[in-house]
């Protein structure tokens, strides 16, 4: 049974036993099935079992996956990518993003969950970019005013920058891969160039902007929209600030790196999500299976690091969340009929 077929089934019992509270559905107009088909696999999973996820980077590929499986002992179920911003050949190279979309229409096949999320270069720069001078670099108030005024020479950039990932986004579009998209993440702290300006007419403009490129002029229906801010700590703003609207967004998933989960960002996202699927986009350390069972709601995590590469006195801890119950791994979604994914090795050029 193909995966979309298996998933609306599935979905059918779900809506029955609902009964007449109508669940979230999706922002796109004309979302494709196979993302309408994902959407309703999250809502059904959200409370039961949280799926594992492992982060790649454009240099390496996909071989991360099979790490954590010699490590611990299962694939993850989501495989999350970059589309990346340096120079070719580096860590994160944008020449390797055509081999990233031939990766995620491989792996989709697969049976894996596709995440996809993109360090935007800064209008103002072309690519390829530093780090620290672009994506981590400023916009003067002008240059944001003029970035978010359509007609300005600055707008027609970013538009530009925007349409060259579009670009990949409709080849997976056109290959019924749908996908987890979660563009300008943490942007409820201040060191990215498109964070620390809440309100509409500051980063929810820039937001639905991007929505309205990708869905309306690109007419890309496969994307499931993430809003994805940081971990609320000292300096980062409330999730809420910054929340862009429900019109506009599908699912919710928050980074965590040093708060060690905590229980009121939990809950305040899970408030805010309003019933929509909520996630940890990006983690350092992964949730233990006691926090899985603690705060349930998790419908993913995403490990941000190379799991093989942790010190040998947490391995256990991870092991013990790969085989938690609780967890849903690869070879346990519902419509993966192989037993072993390909093991592919990247060229590096």
């Amino acid at each position: 049974m193909s995966l979309p077929r298996l998933l609306l089934s599935c979905v059918v019992i779900t809506v029955a036993l609902r009964g007449a509270t109508e669940p979230p559905r999706l922002c796109v107009p004309g979302a494709s099935s196979e993302a309408v088909a994902l959407y309703d696999f999250l809502l059904e999973v959200s409370g039961k079992h949280t799926l594992s996820g492992q982060h790649c980077v454009p240099l390496v590929g996909d071989t991360r996956l099979p790490t954590v499986q010699k490590a611990f002992g299962h694939y993850p179920a989501v495989f999350s990518q970059d589309f990346g911003f340096s120079e070719p050949g580096t860590w994160d190279g944008i020449n390797y993003r055509q081999r990233i979309v031939d990766d995620a229409i491989r792996r989709h096949a697969e049976g894996f969950i596709i995440n996809l999320m993109w360090h935007a270069v800064r209008p103002t720069d072309d690519e390829p970019v530093a780090f620290e001078k672009s994506i981590q670099g400023k916009l003067t108030d002008a240059e944001w005013r003029e970035l978010l005024t359509p007609g300005t020479a600055l707008n027609e950039r970013w538009q530009s920058q925007v349409d060259v990932i579009a670009f990949f986004l409709r080849q997976l579009r056109d290959a019924r891969v749908p996908v987890l998209w979660r563009p300008y993440h943490e942007m409820n702290g201040s060191w990215f160039w498109w964070g620390g300006r809440p309100g509409a007419d500051n980063f929810t403009k820039l937001y639905r902007m991007l929505f309205d490129r990708l869905t309306h002029f690109h007419r890309l229906n496969n994307l499931i929209w993430v809003y994805g801010p940081n971990e609320v700590r000292t300096n980062v703003a409330p999730y809420a600030d910054f929340f862009p609207g429900h019109d506009v967004v599908d699912a919710l998933a928050t980074d965590v790196y040093s708060n060690g989960f905590a229980r009121h960002d939990y809950d305040s996202l899970l408030a805010l999500a309003a019933g929509k699927p909520i996630g940890l986009g990006e983690v350092g350390p992964i949730p233990t299976a006691e926090i899985l069972q603690d705060q349930p709601r998790w419908a993913w995590f995403v490990a941000w690091y190379d799991l093989q590469g942790i010190p040998r006195e947490t391995r256990a801890a991870v092991k013990a969340t790969f085989d938690s119950p609780v967890t849903m791994n690869w070879d346990e979604l519902p419509w993966v009929n192989i037993k072993h994914p390909t093991v592919h090795y990247p060229v590096i050029k």
